[in-house]
C-alpha cells in the first residue's frame, strides 16, 4: 500500500510504499490490551515491603493479664490494632513481570500502527531537520502538521536532535524507532514518524 509523505511545513512531499503486514494488519484489540498490560506490569519494581506482627520489634510480653481488667484480652502490643503494630497481610517484594512472546509483541505493534493509519492519526514526514535545535521549531512543525493533541514522535538516527528539542513540550512523547512500543502508540492520540523511521520499522518487523 501507499502512504502520503509530508514535509515539516505540512505540504505533500511524495508517497512511499509500505508493507501491508505492518500497516494494513487486522485490528486485534484483545492482543493490544494483553501486550499493554504486560508492558505496564513489567515496569513495576515490586520492592514495597512492610512488617507483619511477627517482624515488628518488641511485644514479646503480654501487656496485661487475661482477666479482671475489664478490657479486651491482648497478647502483644505489636498486634495490628495497636499503634506501631504490624500490618495485616503486609505487602512483600514480588515480581510483577509477565511474559509476552515476540510474535505477539510484533503482531500487537502492527495492529496498533494499522489502526492509527486507518483512523488518520499517523503522519509520516520526509525528515525533521532543526536549524537551531530549539523547542519552538518542534512546536512550529506540530502546528504545521495540525497535531494539536498528544503526539508520539518516533525518530531515527539522522534526526537524533529532535529528542532534546521536544522534551519540553508536555503533549509530546519522543522515542527512537528501535524503542517504539505499543503502550505509547495507543496512549497518545497522534503518531508522527519520519520516513527513515518507517523504513527501519519495515526492515525489522515486516
Amino acid at each position: 500500500m501507499e502512504i502520503k509523505v509530508l514535509s515539516t511545513t505540512g505540504k505533500a512531499s511524495g508517497k512511499m510504499n509500505v508493507s501491508d503486514s505492518l500497516f494494513a494488519a487486522e485490528y486485534n484489540e484483545a492482543l493490544i490490551h494483553q501486550v499493554v498490560v504486560a508492558q505496564l506490569a513489567n515496569k513495576r519494581q515490586g520492592t514495597k515491603c512492610t512488617l507483619t506482627r511477627t517482624e515488628v520489634r518488641g511485644g514479646g510480653i503480654k501487656p496485661y493479664r487475661q482477666k479482671g481488667t475489664g478490657r479486651a484480652r491482648q497478647g502483644s502490643i505489636r498486634a495490628p490494632q495497636f499503634n506501631k503494630g504490624g500490618v495485616v497481610f503486609a505487602p512483600k517484594p514480588r515480581d510483577f513481570s509477565k511474559k509476552i512472546n515476540k510474535k505477539m509483541k510484533d503482531a500487537a505493534l502492527a495492529s496498533a500502527l494499522s489502526k492509527k493509519l486507518a483512523d488518520n492519526e499517523l503522519t509520516v514526514v520526509k525528515e525533521i531537520a532543526l536549524k537551531d535545535n530549539k523547542t519552538k521549531e518542534v512546536a512550529a512543525i506540530l502546528s504545521n502538521l495540525k497535531l494539536d493533541k498528544t503526539t508520539y514522535l518516533v525518530y531515527d538516527d539522522s534526526d537524533s536532535l529532535i529528542a532534546r528539542a521536544a522534551k519540553n513540550i508536555p503533549t509530546v512523547v519522543v522515542a527512537h524507532v528501535d524503542l517504539i512500543n505499543v503502550y505509547d502508540l495507543v496512549a497518545n492520540h497522534n503518531c508522527l514518524l519520519t520516513k527513515k523511521a518507517v523504513e527501519r520499522l519495515e526492515e525489522v518487523y515486516a
